[in-house]
């Protein structure tokens, strides 16, 4: 695949960018910026390469139509802090106002346009709305350059069909994800330990099926941990539970025999007996995971399980962790999923965080970014790409 020095001489030049600026606002104010950041080095890359830089991007999931609560303005402002110069919004994504914008770039500067997502032909499931759509897009510029990982296993405009109509290149953001994925999938460096965690045991089908005859051992923990204790026979109260998977569970965890990979699952569970929220109070309760109450519901793994989890991981050299252990937005159910990120920390070799939630933990519990060998950007394609997903983003690239 080819990476940016491939479109030559980029001086003068207008080059469209897919970055991944899909940041949580609290009404304008932007409370992580970690994709922005993450966003920084391509988009100054091109600056300095004398590009004139149009940035197209979404925001949440507005139904193809403007919405205010999901504008991109905010996160011009706070690019144009991260680059140190001002960076251009234009409040729409082809009228007016971005080709207004556009054509007033000089050589380095650089462009958002607002929220690509407001135009219906941006996720359209019809080829021709959608090319349509990509076709005004096209014409903003003379090459594309696909930098938003997150984004890359979906089949939508600025993502997929742009690139059947500029010269096309990848960033350097997707190639370090592409790059590091593909270590976690041909012959990493053993011991080789995947956590997962997160709601629900289909999320995770697709990664399970693909590691479970290439990791060592695989420990699980979050939601998706009742389905597999309630698969061998215990009670789980009122814990999340996928009744409708329980015979694959049973099969992971035959499989998993079969092959000589260890499934790890917790020991003991801390549960309460309602969901955090509101102006109650937490009531944890520390309890073996084969002794759920009927009345709780699971909401974090245990003190025990955690310190099990972090031993496990102690000697591993290749570590792919994605999904939190429970409920981390709330401090009594925070315990298990920052000890996995202690762990990961220590780990001598490759460490990854697969975006998502894990990553929003990750430094929402305040651990140094850097003490991580990688965090991705995208927990979604992240997890398509180890499930052995073809990513349209990435495929119409090779085939460039």
């Amino acid at each position: 695949m080819s990476g940016i020095k491939s479109l030559g001489d980029l001086t003068g030049k207008r080059v469209l960018v897919r970055s991944d600026l899909n940041v949580p606002l609290d009404g304008s104010t932007i409370t992580d910026d970690g994709r922005i950041r993450a966003s920084v080095p391509t988009i100054r890359q091109l600056s300095e390469a004398g590009a004139r830089v149009v940035v197209v991007a979404h925001l949440g999931r507005p139904k193809g139509e403007p919405d205010p609560a999901y504008s991109l303005a905010p996160v011009a402002g706070r690019l144009g802090e991260l680059l140190g110069r001002e960076v251009a919004f234009a409040h729409d994504t082809v009228g007016a106002s971005a080709t207004e914008v556009v054509s007033g770039l000089g050589d380095g500067d650089v462009a958002v346009l607002e929220n690509v997502r407001f135009n219906a032909g941006e996720t359209s499931k019809d080829d021709d709305v959608r090319g349509a759509f990509a076709d005004q897009l096209a014409q903003l510029a003379d090459a594309f350059v696909s930098d938003g990982f997150g984004v890359v296993h979906r089949k939508q405009a600025s993502v997929y069909d742009v690139a059947l109509r500029l010269p096309s290149a990848m960033g350097g953001l997707v190639a370090t994800e592409i790059d590091v994925l593909r270590r976690l999938t041909v012959d990493p460096e053993r011991p080789y330990v995947v956590v997962l965690g997160g709601s629900k045991v289909s999320d995770k089908l697709g990664v399970i099926d693909n590691l479970i005859d290439k990791a060592d051992k695989i420990l699980i923990g979050g939601g998706m941990v009742f389905t597999f204790l309630k698969a061998q026979g215990h009670e789980v109260g009122t814990s999340l539970l996928e009744e409708d998977q329980l015979d694959t569970c049973r099969r992971y965890l035959q499989e998993a025999a079969d092959r000589e990979v260890e499934i790890v699952l917790p020991t003991d569970i801390v549960v309460d007996t309602a969901f955090p929220g509101g102006d109650r109070e937490p009531q944890p309760v520390v309890v073996p995971s084969s002794e759920i109450p009927a009345d709780s519901l699971g909401l974090d793994i245990g003190p025990e399980s955690g310190q099990r989890f972090a031993d496990e991981l102690s000697d591993a050299r290749t570590v792919f962790w994605n999904g939190p252990m429970g409920v981390f937005e709330v401090d009594a159910f925070a315990g298990g999923t920052k000890t996995v990120a202690e762990a990961l920390t220590r780990v001598e070799g490759l460490s990854v965080v697969g975006g998502g939630d894990s990553a929003a933990a990750v430094r929402q519990l305040g651990f140094d970014e850097s003490a991580f060998g990688h965090i991705s950007t995208g927990g979604g394609a992240s997890l398509e790409f180890l499930e052995g997903k073809e990513l349209p983003g990435i495929a119409v690239l090779e085939r460039g």
